[in-house]
């Protein structure tokens, strides 16, 4: 059977009563019968462009980039134009066929249709199934019958050591909160859960409003309608579709399930379908009617076994639409032929030669592709000559080529925990243009004189060919700094030229870290905010090359003497690209923080007494690195306000005007001594007992604590759980524990049958607990 015969048939499918296998959460039920020769649409016909370009000029429609929330796939937002709270987007009907990461124009709903955000202190019938508990029963159910299912009687908590994915999602306050549904009743409104009425919503103050809407357009799909997950046989074996198609589920709940061929499945599916129930496929998505609940597509490709890291790579890879593909002859005849490759002489008349300059690498112990260098020669004046060299790509890319074409195509490489998909070949990115030591390389350099404090007075832009005199890693330059007077031995370090004694070597990372942390001081006198985020780390088997072992990221002062130097390189190009070419000049720049998000954000840490300055960035950096001490719970602290300060700020863009002064990010988890060598990858934290700042806390059923009782509230923003622990034995008593926002607790890690999947139990507590009430000083 052809795929577009059943495409057509798909058509019909409703019409035939096929859609009993279920439909996806948020549609509406269909009517059990059809108007004879008319479909029944699911979804709204979508605008056409020529009304979406007009009412985006009127502003009567909005634009913005779809974010559907990954634990309750029934909710989606989009921006607000005006940084206030989010878009609210109620249910799939309302998403109207678009995907997470789509651009797409909405329009508002009428007011009185508007989502009220229940901000009172008890907060009870939320959306608090956990995503491992969604079964097809569940799949089934309106979302706004979802909350109905968590009872009073279940009041088992166990803390989620983690920030609350819903808190972004929604756009709203950085405590808990929840969207109450508005039940209409003769003009008047009620929050779902709450018994009490009030007013009409149109009454109702904007602050406890949430802005909602529907999607009247796709502007762009950038979703790339790829997805992995499990095929089945339609639950309807009499019906026409069961012997046509199967039925796909994703695995990523926010995308529909798909009507696949049969032909495109394993021909035993119908007769053995136990045997395909955990095995991974990627589907494509061709097709959404808007008669139709579910999506049309095929199976691309059959990957594996569900939970192997090979099939879930892959089909991560898939869904993100990353080329992995090996490249093409065509490609690769781009390349030189002649191996091993030499710079042919013309090469030396057109580029500065610095060959004989002490030129050296600093890069992770694995890396394999080496594409800057230093180089720092100390002048007679007393300044130095210093040079950032980066690996001449585009003398082996010809534009218009076929590797120009798949290099733009792929755009960056892609560095996954056990491999690396490149962006070209590797030929290239690991042996042409690759800076490894004692070989001449074709580079781009800036050369600056600079004084010891890292003033400019003087800088040269060129090609340049250079010959490393060895690869150092990371550890061996902050070794250097950290011991300026040792006398490294050839044995401590890897291949050095001969040209360059190992001393001219170690002098020059030493000039170069002064120089550095000069430069790094007057970026955040100038105004400068860096919201660092840890960095996971893995360690791999050396046999098979997999995952065994991970631990944070040490960001040292070597890391900090390349960032310094490729800042400074970046800053000077950019200097001299807009000088060159003002009119056409291309600047990266950070959009103003989202201001409701940062009000909230500002409230919130005047809730928890934190004396946080948000009034430029600058001053939020002098805030952020002056309040808190050295000590683990203290940086701990600085940890999680800095991941909280991330948030409000938006993704940097490419714009003619000038750049805002604002940020990066961060994240935080904090272990206690003992499991300090788990987190180093020499031994396994399950089991144990860890530490852990408080982020969030939400109910879960699955894991009971012995509790006489619990009660929740808020004070302002900041939220407070109270846990009444039973007593041990008959003669003593019970035990209250006061939970907040950094709350220092102790809890049990242990695996769940999904290898991937952990669950943090909290203990009873024992003894004096941390405290709570701000971060400690530097000399507490």
């Amino acid at each position: 059977m052809e795929i577009d015969d059943c495409f057509v048939f798909l058509g019909v499918s409703h019409a035939l009563g096929c859609s009993g296998t279920g439909s996806m959460p948020g549609d509406r039920k269909m009517p059990s019968k059809h108007s004879q020769g008319k479909k029944r649409s699911v979804f709204e016909s979508y605008m056409s462009k020529e009304s979406v370009s007009a009412g985006l000029k009127r502003g009567t429609l909005i634009q913005g980039v779809l974010r559907i929330n990954p634990k309750k796939y029934h909710e989606a937002f989009i921006p607000s134009p005006d940084g206030t709270r989010d878009i609210f987007i109620n249910g799939v009907v309302a998403r109207n066929r678009a995907l997470n990461g789509d651009v797409v124009v909405v329009e508002l709903l009428p007011k009185d249709r508007w989502k009220v955000i229940k901000t009172d202190d008890s907060d009870k019938g939320g959306d608090t199934v956990p995503e491992s508990d969604v079964t097809e029963e569940l799949l089934r159910t309106p979302p706004q019958q979802l909350g109905r299912r968590c009872t009073a009687d279940s009041p088992d908590v166990i803390l989620e050591a983690q920030l609350n994915d819903s808190e972004t999602e929604d756009g709203q306050e950085h405590g808990p909160s929840v969207l109450a549904e508005v039940t209409q009743e003769k003009g008047e409104y009620q929050i779902a859960g709450n018994s009490p009425k009030s007013q009409d919503t149109r009454l109702c103050p904007d602050n406890l409003l949430q802005r909602s809407a529907k999607v009247v357009y796709i502007l762009e799909k950038k979703h790339s309608r790829a997805a992995t997950g499990f095929i089945k046989p339609l639950a309807d074996k009499n019906s026409e579709l069961f012997r046509k198609c199967a039925l796909f589920s994703p695995s990523d709940h926010r995308v529909p399930r798909v009507y696949v061929p049969l032909a495109d499945c394993p021909a035993d599916l119908v007769s053995r379908p136990n045997d395909y129930a955990q095995a991974l496929f990627v589907c494509r998505i061709v097709a959404w009617e808007e008669h139709s609940h579910f999506a049309v597509g095929h199976l691309a490709k059959s990957l594996g076994q569900a939970g192997e890291i090979e099939p879930e790579t892959e089909g991560i890879l898939m869904e993100y639409g990353v080329d992995f593909s090996d490249f093409s002859p065509e490609v690769l005849e781009c390349l030189p032929q002649a191996l091993p490759w030499t710079i042919p002489p013309a090469e030396f008349s057109k580029r500065r030669d610095l060959r004989k300059d002490c030129v050296f690498t600093i890069d992770p112990a694995t890396a394999r592709d080496l594409d800057d260098a230093l180089s720092c020669r100390p002048l007679p004046d007393g300044n130095f000559e210093v040079g950032v060299h980066i690996a001449d790509v585009s003398y082996f890319v010809p534009e218009g080529s076929a590797l120009d074409k798949v290099a733009s195509e792929r755009a960056t490489s892609v560095y996954l925990v056990q491999k690396v998909v490149p962006m070209l070949p590797r030929l290239l990115c690991e042996e042409l243009c690759s800076l490894n030591p004692m070989t001449d390389k074709l580079t781009f350099s800036v050369v600056w004189k600079l004084s010891p404090e890292g003033k400019i007075l003087d800088e040269w832009f060129g090609r340049t060919i250079i010959c490393s005199c060895t690869k150092l890693s990371y550890d061996h330059a902050q070794s250097m700094i950290e011991h300026p007077d040792k006398k490294f031995h050839e044995d401590e370090l890897p291949p050095v030229s001969t040209d360059h004694p190992i001393e001219q070597i170690h002098q020059a990372i030493l000039n170069l870290h002064g120089i550095a942390t000069h430069l790094r001081r007057q970026r955040f006198v100038d105004g400068a905010l860096r919201l660092d985020q840890l960095k996971l780390a893995f360690t791999l088997d050396q046999d098979s090359g997999m995952p065994q072992g991970c631990h944070i990221y040490e960001y040292k002062d070597s890391n900090k003497l390349v960032e310094e130097f490729m800042l400074l390189a970046n800053m000077a190009v950019a200097h001299q690209i807009y000088r060159a070419f003002p009119e056409r000049a291309l600047l990266r720049r950070h959009p103003p923080p989202q201001s409701k998000l940062l009000s909230d954000l500002e409230e919130l840490c005047d809730q928890l007494g934190l004396a946080i300055d948000f009034s430029s960035a600058g001053a939020l950096h002098k805030s952020l690195t002056e309040m808190f001490g050295d000590d683990m719970y203290s940086l701990a602290w600085k940890e999680v306000l800095t991941n909280m300060c991330s948030r409000p700020m938006q993704v940097r863009e490419a714009t003619p005007r000038r750049p805002h002064p604002v940020l990066s990010s961060g994240l935080l988890l904090l272990p206690s001594e003992d499991c300090a060598a788990g987190q180093r990858g020499q031994e396994s934290p399950v089991g144990r007992r860890l530490l852990v700042l408080v982020l969030g806390f939400a109910a879960s059923r699955p894991q009971a604590l012995p509790l006489q009782n619990h009660h929740f509230k808020k004070v302002g923003k900041k939220p407070e759980l109270t846990l009444i622990w039973e007593p041990e034995s008959p003669q003593q008593k019970a035990v209250p524990q006061v939970i907040t926002i950094f709350s220092l607790v102790e809890v049990v890690l242990e695996a769940e049958d999904d290898t991937l999947k952990y669950v943090a139990t909290l203990k009873r507590p024992e003894g004096t607990q941390a405290p709570e009430d701000g971060p400690r000083d530097r000399d507490g």
